[in-house]
């Protein structure tokens, strides 16, 4: 699965997980104190939906469009108020904001933003986007690299987001081995891993891979717009958050109850959120 997102920008993946993720910038905001946002795969940071790619797949179609369909009634609920201030600078100019605009939309003064991106013309990109930003360090490093050395941070709070493009066969390996080094540099972090939907099996291994960190909390939330196919396309998107915040499971299930109908493809559209079992010895 070849995920350069400017293919697939404001799709259904994007929604489900740009929703969840202000929920986590939100909670950590409930404190003073100041936090860091680590966006390991940041891509270019703001995509244009006239362009030719995302023109050539459509996806934001039932995805973003979607959701502002239904917008007038949505974004008065507390849940997903924050995701349409972060959205809305965008969306009449047929933009969508990626994960690092997204949160740093989100962030207070004391706040930072660390947003790395491997590809040379997408790094290219995220810096100009936030050129001049104090707030905001966009670097051109291998997201594994940067967990290994830039953890834990000065602010000792925050959340590290995890979306890798899905390219090579060895991905979700990658992941659980990347994440378990810094989970060991940074135990009281947020974090929060996107991974698609297509092959039950390789998302059992994943959920085995997370509920063995040696973390107190571990809570997936999966939307599947339809069922598994034995053709392994893409039909879900998860988000498992490691050490999430007391109120996460109960707001996504809710958040996911409300995308279901309006993101799913027919009766066969379902949600859930729970805690993944680690591997029996």
């Amino acid at each position: 699965m070849n995920y350069r997102h400017a293919y697939h920008a404001g799709n259904f993946a994007d929604v489900v997980k740009h929703v969840l993720l202000t929920r986590l910038v939100e909670y950590l905001k409930r404190k003073d104190k100041p936090f860091r946002v680590f966006d390991t795969h940041a891509g270019r940071g703001l995509y244009d939906l006239a362009a030719d790619e995302a023109q050539r797949t459509g996806e934001f179609r039932d995805g973003v469009e979607r959701i502002m369909a239904a917008a007038g009634e949505l974004s008065a609920d507390p849940l997903f108020s924050a995701y349409f201030e972060a959205i809305r600078p965008d969306i009449d100019a047929h933009r969508y904001p990626g994960s690092p605009l997204i949160a740093r939309r989100l962030l207070r003064s004391q706040d930072r933003l660390s947003a790395y991106e491997l590809h040379p013309a997408d790094a290219a990109a995220l810096r100009a986007l936030f050129a001049g930003d104090v707030q905001v360090k966009a670097i051109e490093l291998d997201a594994w690299l940067a967990l290994g050395s830039h953890l834990p941070p000065k602010e000792k709070r925050g959340l590290v987001l995890i979306d890798p493009p899905f390219e090579k066969p060895s991905e979700i390996d990658d992941i659980a081995a990347g994440l378990a080094r810094a989970f060991r540099r940074w135990p009281g972090g947020t974090y929060a891993v996107w991974y698609p939907l297509k092959r039950p099996e390789a998302v059992a291994a994943l959920h085995r891979a997370l509920a063995g960190l040696g973390a107190d909390e571990v809570i997936v939330a999966e939307f599947l717009r339809e069922a598994y196919s034995p053709d392994e396309r893409f039909v879900g998107t998860g988000l498992a958050v490691i050490n999430p915040p007391f109120v996460f499971a109960e707001e996504a299930e809710t958040i996911l109850a409300r995308l279901v109908p309006l993101l799913g493809h027919g009766p066969t559209a379902t949600a859930r959120v729970f805690a993944p079992v680690a591997a029996t010895p």
